[in-house]
């Protein structure tokens, strides 16, 4: 089974993206998390998955985790605004870029409730019983899927150029704020009533679980699937967390050695101070 507008999404943006890596000194590591990320969409459209996700409610479930945490994870991973901003002038989104507009959409809080709600309001609400009967909503559904985890992926990982510089601790708070909305999710989906149950008993095919059975998989899926799905956000974000302290110590490492090695000009500066201290 073919999506042809995700499929020519992909080739497009995947066109794009190449021609712009090529010729400069961009890290090829970037280059593949970018392409991943494209090659999860086609395999959500295009595969198995897309001829049974109107027949199984798990299978939505693995197509709407995939969409929304890991296909926008190795899309943020790619740096694609950076790439963008390093070919293309783009005065108007770098004069806009860390306006007060810009900002406030960023700021974390808001930056949750668009990766959480999304999910509340498709599983939630009649929308779901909607994607199941029209491509159009099914297809504007998955495209706000993505945009909302890579907004989310694109603020935390702070890899491109963003509106706001939050503490990593503050990304961690969030990331676990996710994981507790995941949970409450699948325990409703779990105990709850069926989801669009007229549609599921006629498109079930006569085999595979029963349509209260398959929910509760589903349900698994969201829940525990989500989780996993996060944790190599996690990581690299541990791992940015380790390399911007590696950073800052050397940057006051070279200022402590720069500097004269008498006076007290260092205990206006706490940081320096701490080091200073340390380092004697």
């Amino acid at each position: 089974m073919l999506d042809v507008p995700a499929l020519l999404a992909v080739l497009v943006l995947g066109t794009l993206y190449v021609r712009a890596a090529r010729g400069r000194a961009w890290p090829p590591g970037r280059t593949t998390a970018f392409l991943a990320g494209l090659v999860t969409i086609v395999v959500v459209t295009c595969s198995p998955l897309a001829v049974y996700d109107r027949t199984f409610f798990w299978v939505r479930a693995v197509q709407t985790i995939t969409l929304l945490m890991i296909t926008p994870l190795l899309l943020a991973l790619g740096s694609p605004i950076r790439l963008l901003l390093d070919t293309v002038p783009a005065p108007w989104l770098r004069r806009h870029g860390r306006g007060p507009l810009a900002r406030a959409l960023t700021f974390p809080p808001v930056v949750t409730l668009a990766l959480v709600v999304p999910l509340l309001v498709l599983y939630l609400t009649p929308l779901y019983d909607l994607v199941l009967r029209s491509s159009i909503a099914d297809g504007v559904v998955r495209l706000a899927l993505v945009l909302a985890g890579f907004g989310y992926f694109w603020t935390r990982l702070g890899l491109d150029p963003t509106p706001r510089s939050d503490p990593h601790l503050v990304s961690v708070w969030i990331a676990f704020t996710e994981v507790i909305f995941d949970g409450a999710l699948g325990l409703v989906l779990w105990l709850g009533p069926l989801l669009a149950p007229a549609h599921y008993a006629a498109a079930h095919p006569g085999h595979g679980p029963d349509p209260r059975t398959d929910q509760i998989i589903g349900a698994g899926v969201l829940w525990i699937g989500g989780d996993v799905a996060g944790l190599p956000f996690v990581v690299a974000l541990f791992v940015r967390w380790a390399r911007d302290d590696e950073r800052r110590a050397k940057q006051i490492d070279a200022r402590l050695d720069e500097a004269p090695a008498t006076g007290l000009w260092w205990e206006n500066d706490p940081a320096l101070a701490e080091r200073f201290r340390n380092r004697g």
